[in-house]
């Protein structure tokens, strides 16, 4: 498994997709410069990744920012020492408070190792990972994607990705999450960098950022 590292391994996999896929040779021509977009592994990745689930990227931020000032260094510790009305203050619905502790605690237990996970195959890693309760898909695939710079995951459930494809591809609807799957199984081994793309493209043909979490 070859991880995502650089921008060498970026480029690699971008001349990789033109030959799987002809389709996208205009596509890397039209989005420009894909960043390559990586943050360490470890609680603290995941938990910015919750914190981003369902909401605007600038009610995400803001949110992050409230904990970085409250905690400090936002790990599994210091997220577990969090009371109900500290995370109501910080503005984390229940759901989402619920979430980062049940991750924090399988961290702290052993139960879960972020940084093992890594290096282990897409769907055996996601599967580790959405045996938490609250951790879906989509949150398991960003992370795999950005924190672990897996090389073949893409998330389909993402909007801004399914908008981009449906466009980029001339798909005459938006591709539900089931099509996507379907349809992105041409771009293997290089879907992480095939998501990159497509954020790419989203933002330079639909003048919107797109990518799910601000790194």
């Amino acid at each position: 498994m070859r991880i995502i590292r650089t921008h060498e391994d970026i480029n690699a996999g971008l001349n990789g997709l033109v030959m799987l896929d002809a389709r996208l040779e205009p596509v890397v021509a039209r989005a420009g410069p894909v960043p390559l977009r990586r943050a360490d592994p470890g609680y603290r990745g995941i938990a910015n990744i919750i914190v981003s689930q369902m909401v605007s990227k600038a009610s995400a931020a803001a949110i992050w920012g409230r904990m970085e000032t409250t905690l400090g260094d936002i790990n599994a510790d210091s997220v577990t020492a969090m009371s109900d009305d500290d995370c109501r203050l910080l503005g984390l619905s229940r759901a989402k408070a619920d979430t980062l502790r049940r991750v924090a605690r399988a961290v702290i237990a052993r139960e879960l190792d972020l940084e093992a996970i890594c290096s282990v195959e897409g769907s055996t890693a996601i599967r580790e990972l959405t045996a938490i309760k609250g951790v879906g898909r989509w949150t398991a695939e960003v992370y795999l994607l950005f924190c672990a710079g897996h090389p073949d995951v893409f998330p389909v459930g993402d909007v801004a990705l399914q908008n981009a494809v449906g466009h980029a591809l001339m798909l005459e609807v938006r591709p539900s999450a089931r099509e996507l799957d379907s349809l992105t199984e041409l771009w293997a081994p290089w879907r992480s960098v095939a998501a990159r793309l497509f954020w790419a493209y989203y933002a330079t043909e639909m003048r919107r950022d797109g990518t799910p979490v601000a790194l």
